[in-house]
């Protein structure tokens, strides 16, 4: 992965600019409907035969599979678990010793189980079952899922469940500001905020910039979402003195 010190001046300046180009793209946007409930959008969304959306394909799915596989590769990943598998178009470009996909959508984990049923390495869950809640991994991703997370209870306890499966790392690629969304289904989240609020044993190690920014005029071969990858840090020990 092409590592940038996450603590630098660089870094936190272009988040800061990052953030400030995509409040002008949306300022004025609605407030989402209260009654939108993004788990039944993704469920019908699947059950509709409708795909991952075009972050999963051609070059953005290209860019983000080199920078994962590349990342396992070097960071000697024994496993990987995700947290939004979706229709398992990115999933057929990656490099994984062993992988465990979770998705809310029934219909989207029983055609990645069609989809990968010759590879013993790919396992696929259903969100909320007793096995999913049990899995553990090396590495925990979330890719191109935490914007759709538009309520804040469901938001609030995806973010809980990613840290928890998350053996050593946490790959996050999203947007990170916080904004609503042009759509119902999206919403944009500042998660660092979050990791700094509620998982401070998790430091952010590393980041890439999208190759393809975002551009208003071709928002299908481009993206907001970035790299993020956080580390956890060993839990310090206090020895009391004279023992």
């Amino acid at each position: 992965m092409r590592q940038q010190t996450a603590g630098s001046d660089g870094l936190m300046q272009h988040i800061g600019r990052k953030a400030a180009s995509m409040r002008s793209l949306w300022r004025g946007r609605a407030e989402r409907d209260a009654a939108f409930q993004s788990s039944a959008y993704w469920q019908e969304r699947y059950r509709q035969g409708s795909n991952s959306g075009p972050g999963s394909y051609g070059r953005l799915a290209l860019f983000k599979a080199e920078i994962i596989n590349r990342f396992v590769k070097d960071r000697d990943i024994a496993d990987v678990i995700e947290f939004g598998s979706g229709d398992g178009a990115q999933l057929a470009l990656a490099d994984y010793p062993c992988y465990v996909g979770i998705d809310v959508s029934a219909s989207a984990v029983a055609l990645c189980r069609r989809k990968f049923a010759g590879d013993p390495g790919k396992i696929f869950l259903e969100a909320g079952s007793a096995q999913s809640d049990d899995a553990r991994a090396d590495l925990a991703m979330s890719l191109d899922v935490i914007y759709h997370l538009v309520e804040n209870d469901i938001y609030e306890s995806y973010m809980r469940r990613l840290e928890r499966s998350a053996k050593r790392f946490i790959c996050i690629y999203s947007s990170n500001v916080e904004l609503p969304g042009h759509v119902p289904h999206i919403r944009h989240r500042c998660f660092t905020d979050w990791f700094a609020k509620n998982a401070q044993q998790w430091v952010l190690s590393d980041y890439v910039r999208n190759r393809y920014p975002y551009d208003v005029a071709d928002p299908t071969e481009t993206s907001w979402a970035d790299f993020y990858v956080f580390e956890r840090q060993p839990v310090a020990v206090t020895i009391p003195f004279g023992s």
